[in-house]
């Protein structure tokens, strides 16, 4: 099994040009919240915590903490406390666009303009992106955006 090191070394071997790395800053954080906010407006609830639907968006996002934390556990905290953000927003996107409908349409819009703003880095950058070798690489994206931000505030992996 790969380190966490080697998934962002090799991540980051497409992510060198400066305008991909800042769309990747900007586009990988929204594209994972787009999918946690559809996971969220699947009407299926469970119960309610702390203000937020137990349901299919929070249930695989305990699922997607357990797999950072198998990668590193710091970047599991990074991603969890997003993954919080994410599902706070997702709520509060619910309750302000009238339920269900209008976060899945508001997410969706998000996801489409995000994926082509990322092909489109991809093609300033001249490489295909990394998720084409590997799909875990989909995963990966977030991580390496976390491992930035923990850089900039000299946090080592």
């Amino acid at each position: 099994m790969k380190s966490i090191q080697q998934w962002l070394e090799e991540y980051g071997e497409s992510h060198q040009n400066p305008k991909n790395k800042l769309i990747h800053w900007v586009c990988v954080p929204m594209i994972y919240f787009t999918i946690i906010g559809l996971l969220y407006s699947i009407p299926i609830q469970f119960g309610e915590i702390a203000g937020l639907k137990v349901n299919i968006g929070s249930i695989i996002a305990v699922l997607i903490f357990i797999y950072y934390c198998t990668l590193s556990l710091k970047i599991a905290f990074g991603m969890l406390i997003f993954t919080l953000i994410s599902l706070f927003l997702s709520e509060l996107l619910f309750q302000v666009t009238g339920g269900y409908i209008g976060l899945a349409i508001t997410c969706i819009v998000l996801f489409i303009i995000s994926w082509i703003f990322q092909f489109w880095g991809h093609e300033i950058e001249g490489k295909k992106p990394s998720f084409i070798k590997d799909l875990q690489y989909l995963m990966i994206g977030p991580a390496w955006v976390i491992s930035f931000f923990y850089k900039k505030m000299g946090i080592q992996l």
